[in-house]
């Protein structure tokens, strides 16, 4: 791993003490804000983080709740594909997390459900310049919320994402958005799709998700129990 600063010396640090964050490794580590690409790849290997210009957002350990749900889609997604119309579509990919994606100069992020299309696979043994279709599970708490709701809507629009899903446990909901052809890089809402209607892809001609049915699927995991 190249570290992209000059450490002080170890010698010179002061040892820390129970109940403190481990400064002596903390120190290893670049300061926020002079995170390299290289140093980021590196470390999201071993923990889900995120970055975002030069700093890392660390996320919040997923719940079995949320990852039924990621698995659930994944899976709907990648049945899609299998039969899909459009031959291009075939040969896409639906991927999932961990995959950091690169929205932009030292900035990924780790969408739950992601589509490449062909294009985006020329080059297996690296990140994906961006994305064709994401899909999010917000996480509990109201910075959770907030990176999903809002913070990443802004980021994939401006990265040129075509397609971002957002499903809200809390609400029970999935919110479509697609790119507004009038700016290319904002996004309008294609629909909010809540329990008793089916959410639908422009982007993915056919690919829908009951949304009862999503959630039903997750709920039985804990009641077979």
């Amino acid at each position: 791993m190249s570290i992209s600063f000059a450490k002080p010396a170890i010698a010179n640090l002061r040892r820390s003490q129970t109940g403190e964050p481990a400064w002596e490794l903390a120190y290893c580590y670049p300061t926020q804000g002079d995170w390299s690409e290289e140093d980021y790849l590196e470390i999201s290997q071993k923990h889900r983080v995120e970055l975002v210009d030069g700093c890392l957002e660390v996320l919040p350990m997923a719940t079995i709740f949320h990852q039924l749900l990621a698995d659930f889609l994944h899976s709907l997604l990648k049945t899609y594909l299998a039969s899909a119309a459009s031959p291009e579509h075939r040969r896409g990919r639906a991927l999932f997390a961990p995959l950091p994606v690169r929205l932009g100069n030292r900035r990924f992020r780790d969408p739950d459900v992601v589509y490449l299309s062909p294009e985006r696979l020329k080059n297996l043994h690296g990140q994906p310049d961006g994305a064709d279709l994401v899909i999010e599970v917000v996480s509990e708490g109201n910075e959770n919320r907030q990176r999903d709701l809002f913070t990443k809507r802004a980021e994939y629009a401006e990265a040129g994402i075509a397609e971002y899903w957002i499903v809200d446990p809390e609400t029970r909901s999935i919110t479509v958005l697609t790119l507004d052809q009038s700016t290319a890089s904002q996004y309008c809402e294609h629909g909010l799709f809540n329990v008793g209607t089916t959410a639908t892809s422009v982007l993915l001609p056919g690919f829908a998700v009951d949304v009862a049915d999503l959630f039903a699927q997750a709920d039985a995991a804990g009641e077979s129990v």
